[in-house]
């Protein structure tokens, strides 16, 4: 069963940071690019950061350029979305996605047709 959870959502305060972790079981990871998105209460999902099978590329939304890092451990079959500087507009359930589709692909821009199946979510809340 093709599989991807993500796990590190919780609630912090304006100016923290997390970690989001999205682990997959059930196919063989680092065949797969993985994107990370969000979807903010009253709002449509966004893309947010992807990365490329072994990491060396990487996409992200200039919403959150300079502030979210995407990295990836194939060894660990996890992909992690560091999260800097949290503020109360970043709140909003993450989702992790994966692709079977190389650099340059309509994932890479985040067009989610292009994603194959997704995570359920984690949430985060960031209060003010």
């Amino acid at each position: 069963q093709l599989r991807l959870v993500e796990s590190g959502g919780e609630l912090v305060r304006a100016g923290e940071s997390l970690r989001l972790s999205c682990t997959g079981s059930g196919f063989t990871f680092d065949r797969y690019g993985i994107g990370w998105f969000r979807r903010a209460p009253g709002k449509e999902r966004e893309g947010l950061a992807c990365t490329t099978k072994t990491g060396l590329n990487k996409n992200y939304a200039d919403s959150i350029l300079g502030r979210f890092t995407i990295s990836r451990d194939n060894a660990k079959n996890t992909v992690y979305l560091q999260l800097n500087n949290l503020q109360p507009e970043d709140a909003g359930i993450y989702y992790c996605a994966a692709a079977n589709e190389g650099y340059g692909g309509a994932w890479y821009y985040f067009k989610e047709h292009d994603y194959s199946f997704w995570g359920q979510g984690t949430q985060v809340t960031v209060s003010s």
